[in-house]
């Protein structure tokens, strides 16, 4: 069983909510992320999902996308990424780690250490799911079964636009949870109609029985509390990336805590 797995059923147990921050790796330094991410485990995170940097991000709207870039800039690449990982686990072994990104990283990294070696590694550096972006599930299956078979969960992505037939592709090979995405658009756009989600979240588990959570769009205390009243978890990454972009570097971590931590009460009212 996954530590995915394992977090969100301990979650349903107590009566909460998961909390789930995104954030660029080697973003807005190189060297930040391992303290970044153990900040905010401090702050409440359940989960945290590390954006692995490429250079076509067909996802990610513009902050995500100039966060992308100054990390590649760093030469922030998956065995970087895989390293910070590596040194989050010396201290943290129970948070659940998610690298979301696309393909060509995965691809890449494959092509230079050889077939199946970014499953072997990210389970050996401790990724317990991997969410990538232009992975259609109907053609998942073999990579799904293998990262199962390291105890790592495949996390897809579900949109207002999703029919029945893709809702039941999804839920055939998703494991760990599925990220709802509540906005027709990229990353930090628009602003998010809670009753529309509301709407759609019964739809996505007539088919999907693993939790949901719900990203894009939630950018303050009051709406994640709103979506956390419907969805099993909150995802936030744009707001997390705008208020760290331009602290110095003794006040990354505090920054993006403080601000997780009214997330968290919010959720837990």
């Amino acid at each position: 069983m996954s530590r995915i797995t394992t977090t969100f059923a301990q979650l349903k147990k107590d009566g909460r909510k998961a909390l789930i921050p995104y954030v660029t790796a080697g973003f807005p330094f190189a060297d930040i992320t391992p303290a970044l991410m153990h900040g905010m485990v401090a702050a409440g995170a359940d989960v945290i999902e590390l954006g692995v940097p490429f250079s076509d991000p067909m996802a990610d709207g513009p902050v995500i996308q100039k966060a992308g870039d100054v990390a590649l800039s760093f030469g922030i690449g998956m065995a970087q990424v895989l390293d910070m990982v590596r040194e989050f686990r010396k201290q943290n072994a129970h948070t659940p780690v998610v690298l979301m990104g696309y393909a060509n990283p995965v691809e890449r990294y494959d092509q230079a250490h050889g077939q199946d070696a970014f499953i072997a590694h990210a389970s050996q550096a401790g990724v317990d799911g991997v969410l990538v972006v232009d992975y259609p599930p109907e053609e998942c299956v073999d990579f799904a079964a293998k990262l199962k078979a390291h105890d790592m969960d495949l996390i897809f992505l579900l949109a207002p636009t999703s029919t029945e037939k893709r809702m039941q592709q999804v839920a055939h090979v998703a494991s760990g949870y599925v990220y709802y995405v509540s906005l027709k658009g990229v990353t930090g756009a628009g602003t998010l109609d809670t009753a529309a989600v509301e709407a759609m979240l019964p739809r996505i588990r007539e088919h999907v029985h693993i939790p949901v959570g719900v990203g894009f769009g939630i950018r303050d205390a009051q709406t994640a509390r709103a979506i956390g009243q419907v969805a099993d978890a909150v995802v936030i990454g744009s707001k997390i990336i705008q208020l760290i972009e331009n602290q110095p570097h003794d006040q990354v971590v505090a920054t993006a805590t403080h601000f997780l931590r009214d997330i968290r009460t919010a959720l837990d009212a």
